[in-house]
């Protein structure tokens, strides 16, 4: 089913969506309001235009106001990685400044832009949706590929002239906070956002089997994953405590704190077979190497 085609001249939304429910009894609510919503705007790139950008400021904003709560009560220090260092009222403000400047200017463009991309290359946006199955399996594989264009653009942006030029803003913050999560240049919005935009549209592309809720709910959960790792909480019950190979708050707030390591998004293989990881344990591991490296070329000598 089409989306700006179902109806010819759009009335009201609810009365499109009353309408269409009356002869597509097959659809689910969802499905029905959604392809009301389309037959309502008549024009496809502005329908997911509108509705894409408001997704993900409900979701970024609407994530980060919990933990700007946290920040506020004294009991939730005791879990804090940095507990002395909670960002200041005015901190987050000067921070959401930045952050919506990035939203209105260099991510509503894209965003703008991603529809007819995506199109192109065999995204569906109509209705019946796809099985969960299908969209759970596919996020699966975005979050790994992802993960992996995050971990060698994030460690290049570490090298000498791409971090005084492009990275350095989002390391203004050394102890972060969830707000904290797209406080970056534009340059590296682009760089590091084309992991999480680029990888859908080439599934697209490839497999020609991609509809934009699935990409939606992808966006919802990487940007759940990015401010939770930006949170600076560590608590009993973080995800990372249950899948050990997750990145989590306390893989991030250690690449903050200390300028290096720690380069991958959401998971920590990466940094484990480069040998990047970050913090004492890491780098106390390093060093016996070194030693049981050195000792054995020694008791080579020797022979």
């Amino acid at each position: 089913m089409s989306n700006s085609t179902l109806l010819a001249q759009p009335e009201s939304y609810m009365a499109i969506y009353h309408e269409l429910s009356q002869y597509n009894v097959h659809l689910n609510i969802f499905e029905r309001l959604w392809a009301s919503w389309y037959a309502y705007m008549q024009d496809d790139v502005i329908a997911t235009g509108i509705m894409s950008f408001g997704m993900h400021e409900i979701v970024y904003f609407g994530r980060s106001l919990p933990w700007i709560i946290i920040d506020r009560i004294p009991y939730f220090n005791k879990y804090k990685i940095q507990g002395q260092k909670v960002p200041t009222i005015s901190e987050q403000w000067a921070c959401t400044r930045l952050v919506l400047l990035s939203h209105f200017t260099v991510e509503l463009s894209q965003i703008w832009l991603f529809h007819p991309m995506a199109v192109a290359c065999g995204m569906r946006t109509d209705v019946p949706f796809p099985a969960w199955t299908t969209m759970a399996v596919q996020i699966a594989l975005f979050f790994v590929l992802e993960d992996t264009w995050h971990y060698w653009m994030h460690r290049a942006l570490h090298w000498g002239p791409f971090y005084k030029y492009i990275h350095k803003i989002h390391h203004q913050y050394s102890a972060p906070f969830g707000l904290a999560a797209e406080y970056a240049s534009p340059i590296e919005t682009m760089i590091l956002g084309a992991g999480t935009v680029l990888v859908p549209i080439l599934w697209a592309l490839i497999s020609q089997n991609f509809h934009v809720l699935t990409m939606y709910l992808w966006i919802a959960l990487r940007l759940f994953q990015a401010i939770d790792a930006h949170s600076g909480y560590e608590f009993p019950w973080s995800l990372h405590h249950f899948l050990p190979f997750y990145t989590g708050a306390d893989h991030h707030d250690t690449h903050h704190e200390r300028f290096i390591g720690n380069y991958a998004s959401s998971f920590r293989w990466w940094d484990y077979v480069m040998d990047t990881q970050a913090g004492p344990e890491a780098a106390k591991r390093r060093r016996e190497r070194k030693e049981a490296k050195l000792a054995k070329q020694a008791a080579k000598k020797v022979q």
